[in-house]
């Protein structure tokens, strides 16, 4: 959802909160794809370093394979079709018993805003870190081993939220929400395109009904509504009941980070809001073609054995490519809609048809679309040859 906040919308398209607000959603998902890229090539060196230190069989000599820790979630079908349900659910929840369980809510983002923003800071401390360290890992004991760097990312993200709750600065907010998209976007894998295209269709259908038309069977916009609704600070129901009014000051209400918010430099009273959802869900469609465009290069370095080269690859732009510039055009066009209209927008209702369309016609174009429809990285596996 695409709008702003604090009174009706009044400035400019090109308001640099605008203007920062989408430079800062496409710098999101480049960084959380080409991570989550790096990540999975991590992963298969360690496969690899893994299988060949593996004990041997006694009876046949070959290497004896231990189970792979995969720490990537795909989602499949049954999930794309489900999960606009129960953000449905959820949202309904939020709406209707956001007063009784708020302490619930904002101490749940807390932490797992905590820990995503760790992930987020985690590169910065490795390099900070690294000439002081050997990166062995400290037990703690059932909590695990952890290198110097996650503890001082980990503590350095705790210290943030802190502040956050004690402050409420939308800094901090907008910090813990970059977090939360990265880390999805880097964890979360979309296996194929018709998956994607399931769970970008029905969101996109969510996010219309609850913009447009829920206000038509609530008597209110529900999406606006949580979206804009404060919470109570924990610090303040603490203090409350425990009498500390004249020690500690009152902290304010807390915005959760759902969202992305920029103030306009023209008025302090606006802001400009995206939500969480119109960056990550985007986000693992590109991610899903940055790890395909990885897989055709690596496909095309067979030409070297006498194989010829993909079909696709013979254009220099690429499916990554392709899918950026239409989320920047479709984030475009959902801020002069917000504008023109004066109202809040459903930004997937934008960014869906303009990423996912140039990418099937693309991709039917190469001659790749049905083999990204289902289950592009499967590869069949080969019978090895045994020595005798």
């Amino acid at each position: 959802m695409s709008e702003e906040t604090n009174g009706t919308a009044s400035i400019s398209i090109m308001d640099s909160s605008r203007v920062s607000t989408c430079l800062i959603s496409m710098l999101l998902i480049v960084y959380g794809s080409f991570r989550s890229l790096n990540m999975e090539q991590e992963q298969k060196e360690k496969e690899k370093k893994r299988l060949s230190e593996s004990t041997n069989n006694l009876l046949t000599g070959e290497p004896v394979p231990q189970p792979e820790q995969n720490k990537f979630a795909t989602l499949d079908t049954f999930h794309a079709l489900c999960l606009p349900l129960g953000a449905s659910i959820s949202l309904l929840v939020m709406f209707f018993f956001f007063d009784s369980m708020q302490m619930l809510f904002a101490v749940c983002t807390a932490i797992i805003a905590t820990v995503a923003l760790a992930f987020l800071l985690l590169p910065m401390c490795q390099y900070i870190i690294r000439p002081c360290t050997d990166g062995t890992r400290i037990s703690f004991g059932v909590c695990g081993r952890f290198t110097a760097a996650e503890l001082f990312s980990f503590s350095l993200s705790l210290s943030i939220v802190c502040i956050w709750v004690l402050t409420g600065h939308w800094l901090l907010m907008d910090a813990m929400g970059m977090g939360l998209c990265v880390a999805f976007i880097a964890f979360v894998r979309l296996p194929s395109l018709k998956v994607s295209t399931l769970l970008l269709t029905g969101l996109l259908l969510y996010d219309v009904f609850w913009v447009f038309f829920s206000s038509y069977i609530f008597s209110t916009n529900v999406m606006v509504k949580v979206a804009t609704r404060p919470a109570e600070n924990p610090v303040s129901i603490f203090s409350k009941k425990l009498n500390l009014g004249g020690v500690i000051r009152d902290p304010p209400k807390l915005n959760l980070p759902g969202k992305l918010v920029f103030p306009s430099y023209n008025n302090n009273q606006h802001f400009s809001m995206l939500g969480l959802g119109d960056i990550v869900m985007p986000g693992l469609l590109l991610c899903f073609v940055l790890r395909y465009d990885a897989y055709k290069k690596a496909q095309y370095t067979t030409a070297e054995a006498g194989l010829p080269p993909p079909r696709s690859m013979g254009s220099r732009l690429t499916y990554f490519h392709c899918s950026l510039l239409g989320y920047f055009l479709g984030l475009l066009t959902a801020t002069v809609s917000s504008e023109v209209f004066k109202a809040a927008q459903p930004a997937l209702l934008y960014l869906v048809p303009f990423t996912l369309l140039p990418l099937l016609t693309m991709a039917y174009l190469k001659g790749d679309l049905r083999k990204m429809w289902s289950e592009p990285f499967i590869t069949q596996s080969q019978p090895k040859q045994l020595d005798v």
